[in-house]
């Protein structure tokens, strides 16, 4: 049911998906208002377009606003057709004490006629040192070049963010999300898309339940979960929490703590130095594993065949299980297959 939930989603997304695409280059906007004072904020928010934020601006604050009919560009209608059903709509671009304000409702659900609707996206320029509260039912959201708190979601979209540093948080119920040069707090969420993170640090939690995670040139603290697709990461420093329950995991170059699980796939973990911790768990696949063995480790192996060189050890050898002091003992290291073998160094 809540499979059939998704796909229910997802497909009613999808038309305000595909015609709420960035804005050609060469499109003007339908109007555009400037901004001055003691601006620090922008709330944007619109039932079937995109939404797109630059901390670009040296000062004052412009906002663009984009009209297209449903179905755009197969369906493609006249400037007069366009005002007469802008009626149906409350437009409001104003500022309301120190925030900017954007939004685009209509006026009545009653008798709603969807050929009849409007995409209507908003291009918003602000200083660098700005706070956004962006919400759209069917469009993308991409937000770049700001300091602040963050807070963005969108129903059938997805989300991109580029060189942003604050208090991040944003959901999408269908579409994938990408970031880079982000920094700090990052709390990202989609129910339908695939994550891809890269040249970032923080504290960085990650969530999709239906696709894949790429991470990449990450540092700080990294949580990146999925339910239905596989993780892979290459040059995480600091600490890393991964987890999938129907993919696998492969993880190179990894400098520091680390923890990931995987329910339905196999698992191969490059570890270029060892932090406070080691906990892999896998699934009906094997677990490869590669990382210094050359300084003090508490080792707990298990499944159902353990491999592993061993010198300077104390402890118990089985076929299935491996458990003990390493040279005198030391870091954490519990390394688990299900059904699969586990292999450390070979």
């Amino acid at each position: 049911m809540k499979r059939s939930s998704f796909l229910l989603t997802t497909l009613f997304a999808l038309p305000f998906a595909i015609q709420s695409l960035a804005q050609d280059k060469d499109e003007a906007p339908y109007d555009t208002k400037n901004f001055s004072g003691n601006l620090s904020n922008v709330r944007v928010e619109t039932s079937g377009g995109s939404i797109t934020v630059d901390g670009n601006q040296s000062s004052g604050v412009k906002v663009e606003m984009y009209v297209r009919p449903n179905n755009w560009p197969s369906n493609k209608v006249s400037k007069e057709e366009i005002e007469e059903r802008l009626k149906e709509y409350d437009i409001k671009m104003a500022v309301e004490g120190n925030t900017v304000v954007a939004t685009a409702k209509r006026k009545g659900r009653n008798n709603w006629d969807w050929k009849r609707s409007l995409s209507i996206a908003f291009k918003v320029y602000t200083p660098k040192n700005f706070a956004t509260d962006l919400h759209t039912s069917g469009g993308s959201i991409r937000i770049s070049n700001l300091v602040g708190t963050q807070n963005f979601a969108t129903s059938g979209g997805s989300l991109h963010l580029s060189s942003i540093e604050g208090l991040i948080k944003g959901r999408t119920s269908g579409g994938s999300i990408h970031l880079d040069r982000c920094r700090k707090d990052i709390d990202l969420a989609t129910s339908g898309g695939s994550i891809h993170a890269e040249d970032s640090d923080g504290n960085l939690n990650l969530r999709t339940s239906g696709g894949s995670v790429n991470l990449t040139n990450l540092s700080g603290r990294v949580n990146a979960h999925t339910s239905g697709g596989s993780v892979k990461g290459e040059g995480v420093k600091g600490e890393l929490v991964a987890g999938t329950s129907g993919g696998s995991v492969r993880l190179y170059n990894i400098s520091g703590s680390v923890e990931a699980s995987t329910s339905g796939g196999g698992m191969d973990v490059e570890i270029t130095k060892l932090g406070e911790y080691v906990r892999l768990s896998g699934g009906p696949g094997s677990v490869n594993v590669r990382m210094p063995l050359d300084q003090g480790i508490d080792l707990d192996l298990s499944g159902n065949r353990v491999d592993i060189p061993l010198s300077k050890f104390d402890g118990t050898v089985e076929k299935d299980r491996v458990r003990g002091r390493l040279n005198g003992g030391g870091v954490p290291v519990r390394i688990s297959a299900g059904s699969g073998s586990v292999r450390v160094n070979r």
